[in-house]
């Protein structure tokens, strides 16, 4: 299965880019599956169903959130009737949404995707190792199993405890990709045990800002120790950055990981086809 997992969505910049950006990246690497997260893309602060909506018919085949999740009023009835649009898991009972989404493939595969969030400077939630190994529980992956692949977005502010989560999970999911950080990491590899990683697959928006807000207001913060002005997007061009993984069918574990960086400001990369 050949997959693309896009970071952190901030602002019109990239939502634009990654709008732009999916249907031609899916043809030019023959995606099967393409997840975003898309948890800053309203303004820099959660997510409109009508930016949602979008986003599917340009192609993804999943959106997940994080921190920012209830930012926009509009998200709770929208996630209640909309299963590709996932949050994390580990919030707690009740709370409006599912934490993982199984998406079946136009040729009948199907893949797993889960998402949870950080403890580690973060909001207090449950725990998301255990929540993601209850997810798993009901799921065998490869041939045979119940699903081929299994993505598991971990939003998070640590490294630390992004690593933990790869190597806890290694062997058991195909991708353990963080966000929350909006910078791309240099780390994309392949665990012992088959897993592919990423500490954070960056963000789609302008980086000639503070992780995609207009520099001055968001700098300012640093300097007086006040909230300021609201902070808003910057709205230069867009890097769209994410993370190509070539996964096998017949065990679910990767064979191959790239990461992707297009147009603005950052170095382009882009996996051989």
């Amino acid at each position: 299965m050949r997959i693309l997992f896009l970071g952190d969505l901030v602002g019109r910049s990239g939502r634009d880019a990654a709008g732009a950006a999916i249907p031609v990246l899916r043809e030019r690497l023959a995606l099967d599956l393409v997840v975003v997260n898309a948890e800053n893309a309203s303004h820099g602060f959660g997510l409109a169903p009508e930016m949602a909506r979008a986003l599917f018919t340009a192609g993804a085949d999943v959106l997940t959130l994080g921190n920012h999740a209830w930012d926009r009023k509009e998200i709770f009835s929208y996630i209640e009737t909309e299963p590709r649009l996932i949050r994390p898991l580990n919030y707690p009972p009740g709370t409006p949404g599912k934490g993982a989404y199984v998406v079946v493939l136009p040729d009948g595969r199907k893949a797993l995707v889960v998402q949870a969030m950080g403890r580690l400077f973060m909001d207090a939630l449950d725990d998301p190792f255990r929540g993601v190994q209850a997810a798993l529980a009901a799921h065998r992956m490869g041939a045979g199993g119940s699903v081929h692949a299994i993505l598991v977005d971990f939003h998070a502010e640590a490294s630390s405890e992004k690593l933990a989560m790869g190597h806890s999970f290694d062997g058991k999911v195909s991708l353990v990709v963080g966000t929350h950080t909006h910078t791309p990491s240099a780390d994309h590899q392949i665990l012992v045990g088959g897993t592919g990683y990423m500490t954070d697959a960056g963000m789609c928006g302008d980086y000639d800002s503070v992780i995609g807000m207009q520099k001055g207001g968001a700098a300012l913060r640093f300097w007086k120790k006040v909230p300021g002005e609201k902070l808003a997007p910057a709205e230069g061009e867009a890097t769209v950055c994410g993370v190509f993984l070539e996964t096998d069918d017949a065990t679910g574990l990767a064979r191959r990981i790239e990461p992707v960086r297009m147009g603005g400001r950052l170095s382009q990369v882009m996996p051989a086809a």
